[in-house]
């Protein structure tokens, strides 16, 4: 849901492209930051992010979108960046998708 006088609409959209393509290439950086801990957090991840692109008007598929925000194919970061989730992790994103859901109420 958007706020019609949400000051971010007024955002001119080449600044925002500039701040969304600087989130991507840290998020590709700091790999160590892990998808599962980011939904736990923010409510969001790298996953998310394709998603969102995909919602925006790319017309690549779903993989296509994944390899753009994590810079490989989704397997093969998968191959060498993710790791095994823990129970905590876990809960901690169940908790933080029920706020998302919550919170656009």
């Amino acid at each position: 849901m958007t706020d019609s006088a949400d000051p971010l609409d007024e955002l001119d959209d080449a600044v925002a492209a500039a701040a969304f393509r600087r989130l991507v290439r840290h998020l590709r950086h700091r790999h160590d930051a892990q998808n599962i801990e980011l939904m736990g957090l923010a409510g969001f991840c790298r996953n998310c992010l394709a998603d969102w692109i995909r919602d925006a008007g790319y017309e690549g598929d779903k993989a296509a979108a994944r390899a753009l925000v994590h810079g490989m194919p989704m397997e093969e970061w998968k191959a060498t960046r993710q790791k095994e989730a823990t129970p905590e992790q876990l809960a901690a994103m169940e908790r933080s998708i029920a706020r998302n859901a919550a919170d656009r109420g």
